[in-house]
């Protein structure tokens, strides 16, 4: 079958090198972003006399019946003519006739990828910011509806101090709100079009590259014509954002799975997001979690492959950069999954209250409170420290809490103790008296919980 580019060639592509080197299998993926582009490219080409008005009205006519074709599934693309730019064009000059050859005046493959390629990994930025709103959402609702519901904090998963569930759920809002910026600056980044760099070294044709940047909806346009076919930069940065984005929804699903162990007990799982065993009939295993926090490295993977296929490349195209679509497809393909089952999972969430209570109050987690407490009676820091931690160790050798001991008995350890200490001390005061911005009080939280409504324009 005669290729494209075939002139020069005298022999025919070995049959197995054929179907190693076609990329239509997942390229094709790009016919929507290709076609697009090959229309704002035919109407320029139009628009500056490089081709004939008629002959330009013929392709881009020719190109909307593919396009229809292509969004409904109807067409059979060939891995005989290798990509989904061959593909097209094939389909469009058997449509058309001799005018669909002229289609490819002033443009390369080379710059046609890039384009096709930045133009989706565009539509992914776009769409995960969106996909995140809808978790921050829910997260703000959890949040909105726990201001005052006290559990325990960890640093080394030992218990530390005690907040509250809205402050922990505004944590991972926080976290997920940056990755909404990583995607909108990685969306910044992208937006300058390639198309017109050619092969390499642009074209003799006068192309208005602003005019096809600005039916595409481009920002700018690239200014270095090698630059443009060989940058892949906003492929990587779209994968390091993913992979971030992955990073905290495994942290968060990691603390899911702990919390609904029978030893926490902090939440149970909606049974629409758990699965069972098929020996042991008494289990409830959270596996929407655990499969997530699995995908997590599947995401780095994809981010690892493509920085290490660009790593050694010169300038400008090499073949090698066939190999960055697939990862990023699968990446994005996974994110997405990832954080809409999230999102109804977490929605479906059961928090068992009283049981978050009750673990806060043990471990000692008033103890800094208690510290604090000496301090502002007058001890120095570091000295309300180390008598604390002689309360502690007692309280641990005899089976109580810090709260059980009487006033008598607190004075042994400090003549500073006074009965006020107990309501210093108390698990609503510790969280309620962190009243500073950042802090768990119910009057942070709120004011948090606002400013991220403002952030998502809710």
């Amino acid at each position: 079958m005669a290729k494209l580019w075939g002139g020069r060639f005298t022999k025919t592509t070995d049959e197995f090198a054929e179907g190693f080197h076609s990329s239509i299998s997942f390229d094709s993926r790009l016919a929507v972003q290709d076609i697009t582009g090959s229309i704002a490219h035919a109407r320029m080409l139009g628009q500056q006399g490089i081709i004939a008005k008629e002959d330009s009205e013929k392709i881009i006519e020719g190109l909307k019946t593919i396009l229809e074709d292509a969004i409904m599934g109807n067409i059979e693309f060939s891995p005989h003519d290798e990509d989904i730019h061959m593909n097209v064009e094939k389909i469009l000059t058997e449509r058309i006739g001799e005018a669909g050859k002229k289609l490819h005046t002033g443009r390369s493959r080379n710059d046609q990828v890039a384009l096709d390629f930045k133009m989706f990994v565009k539509e992914e930025c776009e769409e995960t910011q969106n996909i995140l709103k809808d978790l921050i959402s829910a997260l703000l609702h959890i949040a909105e509806n726990n201001l005052e519901t006290i559990m325990p904090a960890y640093t080394h998963l030992q218990k530390a101090q005690p907040t509250s569930l809205g402050h922990y759920m505004m944590a991972y809002a926080e976290m997920f709100w940056r990755d909404i910026t990583r995607f909108a600056d990685c969306l910044e980044r992208a937006d300058y079009m390639p198309l017109g760099s050619g092969a390499l070294c642009a074209t003799t044709y006068p192309l208005d590259r602003y005019m096809t940047a600005s039916e595409l909806g481009f920002k700018n346009i690239t200014m270095n014509s090698m630059d443009g076919v060989s940058d892949r930069d906003f492929a990587i940065e779209y994968l390091s954002a993913a992979s971030i984005t992955m990073m905290h929804l495994s942290r968060f699903c990691e603390e899911l799975i702990l919390w609904s162990t029978n030893e926490f007990r902090f939440v149970t799982m909606d049974d629409a997001y758990s699965t069972g065993s098929s020996i042991m009939p008494q289990k409830k295993n959270p596996d929407m979690a655990e499969l997530i926090r699995g995908k997590t490295g599947r995401v780095y993977g994809s981010l690892v492959t493509l920085l290490t296929v660009m790593k050694g490349l010169p300038l400008a195209y090499n073949k090698d950069m066939q190999e960055d679509k697939e990862c990023v497809f699968d990446a994005a393909d996974t994110l997405a999954s990832c954080l809409k089952v999230f999102t109804k999972m977490i929605s479906t969430l059961r928090f068992n209250k009283e049981t978050l209570y009750m673990q806060a109050g043990r471990g000692f987690t008033n103890a800094t409170d208690a510290a604090d407490y000496l301090v502002k009676k007058g001890l120095p820091f570091r000295d309300a420290h180390e008598v604390i931690g002689k309360l502690v160790l007692y309280c641990e050798t005899n089976g109580l809490a810090i709260a059980d001991l009487s006033e008598e008995k607190l004075s042994e350890f400090s003549p500073l103790f006074g009965s006020d200490v107990y309501d210093n001390i108390s698990l609503e005061a510790c969280v309620s008296r962190r009243n500073i911005p950042g802090g768990p009080a119910k009057q942070q939280v709120t004011a948090h919980i606002e400013l991220m409504k403002k952030r998502l324009g809710l």
